[in-house]
């Protein structure tokens, strides 16, 4: 199961939230989806630029019903920075995180950007009804800061959260969605799994340098979360 995949499933029109869109890996066939309004954040500039470059390409101009912004979402609005690793003079774009700033580790250096912070509460969407989130280790504040989004919307959600960039993400994170009445689980051989069987010490190994690659395998990190009263609709979508 990709996230693509489980978005297009349960998919019931309406407002997108690309929350860390980088390239547009997922903006693009999101914004195909009949009736999808994709507000796609990525606060990258080198990133932002080339989503811009790729929604033109797909589609000759911007559309109306894709909307590209370059703030951060957290939890509080205001001004941050955002790091990015360099491994022998190479950004490592996939890494740009607000929540480290690399300075740990003396086999890497590291970019700034000063970049402006939104919170998804202070967009007032109406008809929000999917939102993914890729923000290397600021998951939580991104959640923080949709809380009456959540509640009033009940959209479905994709989230990667990784210990390696947050320790303790993965407790924080499903613990704040589940106080919301969602239901959280992996996906793994083939069918969904409830997070009493995510076992973080042989299911998310890895190093938090970006100059180390290994990973335990399976290496699980992208997390499916939807309103506990759809439950029923997804567990007979996915029986397992």
């Amino acid at each position: 199961m990709d996230e693509l995949s489980f978005h297009t499933a349960l998919y019931q029109g309406g407002e997108i939230l690309d929350v860390g869109a980088h390239d547009g890996l997922l903006t693009l066939p999101l914004a195909r989806l009949p009736g999808a309004r994709v507000l796609a954040f990525e606060p990258l500039p080198s990133a932002f630029a080339r989503l811009q470059q790729a929604v033109i390409a797909a589609h000759g101009a911007l559309p109306p019903h894709i909307v590209l912004d370059p703030r951060a979402l957290g939890a509080v609005p205001g001004q941050m920075t955002l790091s990015v690793p360099v491994l022998e003079g190479v950004a490592q774009e996939q890494w740009a995180s607000l929540s480290k700033s690399y300075a740990d580790f003396s086999s890497v250096g590291a970019e700034r950007h000063e970049v402006a912070v939104t919170t998804i509460d202070a967009l007032g969407l109406a008809d929000l009804t999917h939102v993914k989130v890729d923000a290397e280790g600021y998951e939580y504040e991104v959640l923080r800061g949709a809380r009456a989004t959540l509640t009033r919307c009940r959209p479905v959600l994709t989230l990667e959260v990784e210990e390696r960039h947050r320790p303790g993400s993965t407790h924080a994170v499903p613990a704040f969605l589940d106080a919301l009445g969602y239901e959280v689980r992996f996906w793994h051989a083939g069918r969904f799994h409830p997070l009493a069987d995510f076992d973080r010490a042989t299911m998310q190994v890895a190093s938090p340098d970006p100059a180390v690659f290994a990973a335990s395998d399976p290496y699980i990190f992208i997390f499916y979360a939807w309103p506990e009263e759809r439950t029923a609709e997804v567990m007979a979508r996915w029986p397992g």
